[in-house]
C-alpha cells in the first residue's frame, strides 16, 4: 500500500457491449435484480475501505444458489469479471468493483435455512448477517462464537471470504474454526459442495483454501457454522494503565501463565478518549491505555480467573480497575469498543490496519507505529484485538487532502511491514483485498506467490473472480 493502487485496465471490448451485456443479464435475472443506472450504481462505488472509488458495470442482486450459477456461467462464457459482494463492510478493499466488471450482491440471500441444535449446526444464506445466527439460538442457549465489530452488518459470505475474527476468537478462534460447510458457485456456473455438518469430510480440506479466499474461487451461497453451548456466565473487566507498553505486558504476561480469557480488547489514550466520547462507557480518561479483559463461566471459576488476572496487572502498575456489576454495564463496556471505528468517522477519515504481531512483540511494535505515524505528521489511535496480537492502528486523516492521503497510505504501509518484520503477518481478518495487496511481496517470495497463485488460477484460471485483489499485479499472466 504505497501510493495510488492501481486496478486492471478495463477491457474495452466489455464496456463496448455494456448495453447487450445489460438486456443478457435483464433476462436471466427476477425484474428488480439488476441495477445499471449511473446514480443507483454509486451505493456500490466502494466499500468500507472508502479511500478508493470505482463505478462497476452493473450490479447483480440475485436470491437462489441457481440464479447465481446462471450469472456466473454467463460471465464466464463472455469473459466478463465479476466481484462478489454481502454488505459492503470490507475494510481492505475487498469488495471494490471495476468499470468492466459487475458486482454480484449477495444481500438479499439473507434467509437461515435449518437449525439443527443436536448437531449443534446452523445452515445459513450467505447474505445473513453475523449477529442473525446468535438471535436466532440465542433463546435455546446457544451463539455463533465470530463477533467482528462490523456483526451488526457484515454477512457470512463476507466472514468467510475474509477468515473474520472478532473479540472472541482469542478463546473460540476465527472464521475458519466455526465454519463447517459451504454450498459454492464456481465460475463457470458449477455449483459444488464441500464438507457439512460433521467436524471433518473426507478428501483433501478444501474448506482451508475456500475460507479467507476472498471470493477469488468461487461464490459461497449458502454456509454451515458451528453453534457453541451459551457459557453459564460472562464479565468484562475494564484495566487501565498508565502507558500502552505496560498493557501490552501485562496481556503478554496473562497468555504467558496459561490463562485463556475469552477476551482481550486494547484501546489506547487517543482510542479511549473518542470511544468514551461517543458510548460514555466510564473508561477512565486519564489512562494510557485500558484492557477490556472478558471471562467466562460459573462465579467461582471467573472469580478464581480474575484473581490471578488482577494480580498479574498489578505488576505491570495497574492505575484502575472496573469490573461490570450488571448485563447493562456490560453491554455498556463491549458498546465503547464495538462502535470504535464508526466513533472514529465521526471525527475523522481513517485507514484501519490489520497487521498482526507476536504477542512479545505488542509493546515493541506500539511504540514504533507512534514514531512512525509521528514522523508522517499524522495522528492514530490504537483499538485491536490484543490476545492474538490482531492490531488495528487507525491512521487519522483528511481524504479531501490528497497529500494527506498519500501520507497516511505511506504510514500504514510501514506499519504493515514493521509487523511482518517483527514476526507477524499483513492481515489478521480484514483480508488483503487492495490495500495490502502490493505488501504481499514483503511478506513472500516470488516463489511462495507463485505457488499461490497457481491455486488460485486452478480454480479461476482466467482471473475473472475478484480481480485486482490479494495478488500484485506485476507478473501475473492476467
Amino acid at each position: 500500500m504505497s501510493g495510488a493502487i492501481a486496478f486492471s485496465t478495463p477491457k474495452a471490448d466489455i464496456l463496448a457491449r455494456r448495453s447487450e451485456i445489460i438486456s443478457d443479464l435483464q433476462a436471466i435475472l427476477p425484474k428488480d435484480a439488476l441495477i445499471h443506472e449511473g446514480r443507483e450504481l454509486v451505493p456500490f462505488e466502494t466499500d468500507g475501505f472508502i479511500a478508493y472509488t470505482r463505478l462497476p458495470l452493473a450490479v447483480c442482486l440475485p436470491e437462489t444458489t441457481q440464479q447465481v450459477a446462471k450469472v456466473l456461467s454467463y460471465c464466464h462464457e463472455n469473459g466478463i469479471p465479476v466481484v462478489p459482494r454481502g454488505a459492503g463492510t470490507s475494510l481492505s478493499g475487498g469488495a471494490i468493483g471495476q468499470e468492466d466488471a459487475i458486482i454480484l450482491g449477495l444481500s438479499r440471500m439473507n434467509r437461515i435455512l435449518d437449525i439443527d441444535l443436536p448437531n449443534r449446526a446452523a445452515t445459513v444464506q450467505a447474505g445473513v448477517t453475523n449477529i442473525a445466527i446468535s438471535e436466532a439460538v440465542k433463546p435455546e442457549g446457544f451463539f455463533y462464537a465470530p463477533d467482528p465489530s462490523s456483526q451488526l452488518a457484515c454477512t457470512i459470505g463476507g466472514n468467510i471470504g475474509m477468515n473474520s475474527g472478532g473479540a472472541h476468537c482469542l478463546k473460540y478462534g476465527v472464521t475458519t474454526n466455526n465454519l463447517l460447510g459451504v454450498k459454492m458457485v464456481l465460475i463457470d456456473g458449477t455449483v459444488i459442495d464441500l464438507g457439512g455438518k460433521a467436524l471433518d469430510s473426507a478428501g483433501y480440506d478444501l474448506m482451508a483454501l475456500v475460507c479467507g479466499s476472498e471470493g477469488q474461487l468461487g461464490i459461497i451461497t449458502e454456509a454451515t457454522v458451528r453453534l457453541l453451548a451459551s457459557p453459564e456466565g460472562a464479565r468484562p473487566v475494564l484495566f487501565g494503565f498508565p502507558t500502552s507498553e505496560q498493557a501490552g505486558a501485562c496481556v503478554t504476561d496473562i497468555i504467558a501463565s496459561g490463562i485463556i480469557p475469552v477476551a482481550i480488547e486494547f484501546m489506547d489514550k487517543p482510542a479511549i478518549e473518542i470511544c468514551e466520547a461517543f458510548a460514555k462507557a466510564g473508561y477512565p480518561l486519564d489512562a494510557g491505555a485500558l484492557l477490556i479483559i472478558e471471562v467466562e463461566g460459573s462465579e467461582d471459576e471467573m472469580e478464581a480467573m480474575l484473581a490471578e488476572i488482577v494480580a498479574i496487572a498489578e505488576r505491570h502498575g495497574v492505575m484502575a480497575i472496573r469490573r461490570s456489576q450488571s448485563a447493562t454495564e456490560a453491554a455498556l463496556i463491549w458498546k465503547g469498543r464495538k462502535s470504535a471505528f464508526g466513533a472514529t468517522g465521526r471525527i475523522a477519515d481513517y485507514i484501519c490496519m490489520d497487521g498482526t504481531v507476536p504477542l512479545s512483540q505488542l509493546s515493541y511494535v506500539l511504540q514504533k507505529t507512534s514514531e512512525i505515524t509521528d514522523r508522517y505528521g499524522l495522528r492514530v489511535a490504537n483499538v485491536f484485538h490484543a490476545g492474538d496480537g490482531n492490531m488495528h492502528p487507525l491512521i487519522l486523516y483528511n481524504i479531501n487532502d490528497p497529500e494527506d492521503a498519500a501520507r497516511a497510505e505511506e504510514a500504514g504501509a510501514e506499519i504493515l511491514k514493521l509487523c511482518v518484520d517483527a514476526g507477524g503477518c499483513l492481515t489478521g481478518e480484514h483480508g488483503v483485498g487492495i490495500e495490502k495487496r502490493d505488501l504481499m511481496r514483503h511478506q513472500y517470495s516470488d516463489a511462495d506467490l507463485r505457488q499461490q497463485m497457481a491455486v488460485r488460477a486452478a480454480f479461476d484460471p482466467d482471473w475473472m473472480l475478484n480481480p485486482s485483489k490479494v495478488f500484485p499485479l506485476e507478473g501475473r499472466d492476467d
